[in-house]
């Protein structure tokens, strides 16, 4: 590639390259592409997962934010068939306009840190149209994201996109895959959006709500926690112990506290 089109990673953009072919590799055959699908790759970079995913023959939207990498991804790309440059805000994108059908969308990226959870809140507004997403994080992230009711990783995080979606931690990557290379380890996570909801919320904004009073105090009982929403009898009557903590708490259980809140109002 010719100097002008050398790009060094950015700071502002939380810019880690990958470049360590193997695993490069590994994540292309967990997504397993295949021709004629819809893919959306979020923040290319320099194109090292783009060209196996035009490989496949799949349709492929890219969201890139850095002005400076869209000479060198439509150089590299521009001039195939199934390959389509959107220069934007992955967190401002209407991913309606994209005009996939419904549960076709398949979406990959290797997000920065500062945006991973936005983002994936961002595309849970739309899970309807997504088929999954195969997504590299911070390792902890992804711990978060697939936790289990009990541990010190399950919270908002966990709750809200279990709710949305089945959650697969699929494998770790050290530091050295990327340049420069991050703090931190990273790790693919799999999600995929549930055709039907196990645990389907009367009032989703409402279980979010839950969610969050639940967990700004971690440490507290429910009853401590959520006395601004739920007296103790209406979380009795949700079937839930309010001298538990809410980290004790599964997925169904905060969301018959949810459905307790619509059908009850807040406590005053």
């Amino acid at each position: 590639m010719s100097e002008h089109y050398q790009h060094r990673a950015r700071k502002r953009f939380g810019q880690n390259f990958l470049h360590d072919a193997g695993v490069i590799h590994r994540i292309l055959r967990s997504i397993h592409a295949r021709q004629g699908e819809r893919l959306l790759e979020i923040g290319p970079g320099q194109g090292a997962l783009t060209e196996g995913l035009l490989g496949s023959g799949a349709q492929l939207d890219v969201i890139e934010l850095d002005l400076d990498l869209i000479p060198i991804l439509q150089h590299k790309f521009g001039q195939l068939p199934n390959f389509r440059l959107n220069q934007g805000d992955a967190l401002k994108f209407d991913f309606r306009k994209l005009d996939a059908e419904p549960h076709s969308l398949r979406v990959v990226g290797n997000l920065p840190y500062n945006i991973s959870t936005p983002l994936i809140f961002h595309l849970l507004s739309h899970a309807d149209l997504i088929r999954d997403m195969h997504f590299m994080l911070q390792k902890e992230v992804v711990e978060r994201l697939a936790a289990e009711p009990g541990g010190g990783d399950w919270g908002r995080l966990s709750i809200m996109v279990q709710y949305h979606c089945r959650v697969e931690h699929l494998f770790n990557v050290g530091p050295g895959a990327f340049n420069p290379p991050p703090k931190v380890d990273s790790a693919i996570v799999r999600l995929v959006p549930h055709e039907v909801l196990p645990h389907p919320a009367k009032d989703a904004a409402m279980l979010e709500r839950v969610v969050r009073e639940a967990f700004n105090q971690r440490r507290k009982t429910l009853r401590n926690t959520l006395k601004g929403l739920l007296d103790s009898a209406a979380i009795e009557a949700a079937g839930v112990d309010g001298s538990l903590r809410p980290e004790q708490l599964d997925l169904a259980a905060f969301v018959r506290l949810a459905d307790q809140l619509v059908a009850t109002g807040p406590s005053s």
